[in-house]
Formats: structure tokens, sequence, C-alpha cells
């Protein structure tokens, strides 16, 4: 199985957490990194190679920090360009259809605040609930999320243990 990695993180070069996913999961085979805003430092995305990478991988990763509930900007920009009615949805839109989705995300807070009642109202799943249907809108079976929280207290044993738990959880079969 091609798995291919959408890492979307606006200062990639400032966090502990997905630098150290990012060079964990360079290591592992079949898999493709794709950093988006190495790739794309001014926002204009290439859709024609996006959506070749995307046809190119059976398994989509989409990796980023919880940014106020949601994903940073470049990959929801990128969701709205690459994910094109007539390629990703519509009635001749099932190019991606039988691939997979799984999202990946690292938070600041701790799990605890992201429950019912907790700190923020709501669980991961719930508020990640735009990609959940945006897999069934494209035809992909969405996968369990893999979630690390509390990354900013993380020590360095916890920050590899997460990383190795991560390229795990996104190379498994399901």
């Amino acid at each position: 199985m091609k798995t291919l990695v959408l890492l979307a993180h606006p200062n990639l070069e400032e966090s502990r957490i997905n630098q150290r996913f990012a060079k964990e999961l360079e290591t592992l085979p079949n898999v493709t990194l794709h950093a988006l805003y190495d790739v794309y430092p001014d926002e204009k995305i290439d859709v024609a190679r996006e959506q070749q990478l995307l046809l190119d991988h059976d398994r989509i990763v989409l990796q980023f920090p919880l940014y106020w509930y949601s994903s940073p900007s470049l990959l929801k920009k990128w969701q709205d360009e690459v994910l094109t009615y007539g390629f990703a949805y519509g009635s001749t839109g099932d190019k991606l259809h039988g691939k997979e989705l799984l999202v990946a995300i690292s938070t600041g807070g701790p799990a605890e605040a992201y429950q019912a009642g907790g700190y923020n109202n709501y669980t991961l799943s719930e508020l990640l609930r735009p990609f959940q249907q945006t897999a069934n809108l494209i035809g992909a079976r969405y996968l369990p999320i893999f979630s690390v929280s509390s990354t900013f207290q993380m020590s360095d044993e916890q920050l590899d243990a997460n990383a190795k738990a991560l390229a795990e959880h996104i190379t498994r079969e399901w």
C-alpha cells in the first residue's frame, strides 16, 4: 500500500512534534511525505500535480496541528482546489473511490480538554467530522484518527514513542 502524507504545518521549523513525526515518516517504505507549506510557500497549488499524487497513492493522511478546531489554512485551500467536482466527487468524480483517508493531528492542550463537558466541549471525532464527511463525499474509507495531545509538555522519550506510534498507525492494515 502506498501512503501519501500531506503535512500541513505553517511553522514546521518551530514544531518539535511535527518535525519529529516528519523525520520518522521519511524512513518508511511506500510513504511519501509531502509538506504543503514547503512545496507551496506562495500558496499557489499545482492542482494537476496534487491530483496525480492522490491517484498514485492508496491511503491519504492529513497531518496537521489543530488550529481553532480545524486545519491550517493551506490544507483547506488544498481541499478546495484539488478535490474538485468531476475529479473527487460528482457524477463523474470517482477518481478517489476506494482510497483511504486518515487524519493525524497534534494539540497543545490535554486530551481531557477534547471531551464532552471538557474545556473545548466536543470530542476530537466531533470536531473532525468535516474530514469524515469529505471522505464520504469522495468515496474514500475514513480510518481512525491519530491524535497526540499536550505536545508542549512532551519529553523527548514521549516524542519518540509518539512518532513511532504514528508510523505504526498510518501503515497498519485496517
